[in-house]
């Protein structure tokens, strides 16, 4: 049997892996700068979270859909209990973004201390759990794993000394 395959993709690529970095830069740099602001108090490491926390949360939705899409599209991984709790605890970390997101658009650089920095670390802590479940998922479930030479043009590879 096959393994189960992912439908969001660019030429046989996942899409969802391509994207997922994005968030996990952008939510792990809004810590470190919230780090940063804690000992120097400069406004400018606000500033930064804020444009961070934003496209974070945009690229999260979009690697969201890509996940989703392929989560959706496979009975196969629907069936995964890992899949489950990997979609579920991206969504709570993406919403513990915004969250945090609004409460600075709204109270400025006093969100920042302690609650701030208290849901960025949340949400960093929870990335660490969903990126394992993930690895879980591709590693030990192959999930998007391609089969050798399944694409009617790949040619199998072949083990060559030329370049060892």
């Amino acid at each position: 049997m096959s393994n189960p395959h992912s439908t969001a993709q660019i030429v046989g690529h996942p899409i969802h892996p391509m994207l997922v970095p994005f968030p996990i830069a952008c939510f792990t740099a809004t810590l470190v700068c919230d780090l940063v602001y804690r000992q120097t108090l400069d406004v400018f490491w606000f500033t930064a979270t804020q444009y961070l926390l934003g496209a974070g949360i945009v690229m999260a939705l979009a690697a969201a859909l890509a996940g989703f899409t392929d989560f959706l599209s496979d009975y196969r991984i629907r069936s995964l209990s890992v899949a489950w709790w990997h979609m579920l605890g991206n969504l709570v970390m993406v919403i513990v973004q915004a969250l945090n997101w609004y409460l600075r658009h709204d109270m400025g650089s006093d969100a920042v201390l302690p609650t701030g920095m208290m849901l960025s670390l949340l949400a960093v802590l929870t990335m660490l759990v969903t990126g394992w479940l993930g690895w879980e998922m591709v590693y030990r479930k192959r999930v998007a794993i391609a089969e050798e030479g399944a694409d009617s043009g790949d040619v199998p590879m072949r083990h060559s000394t030329r370049w060892s």
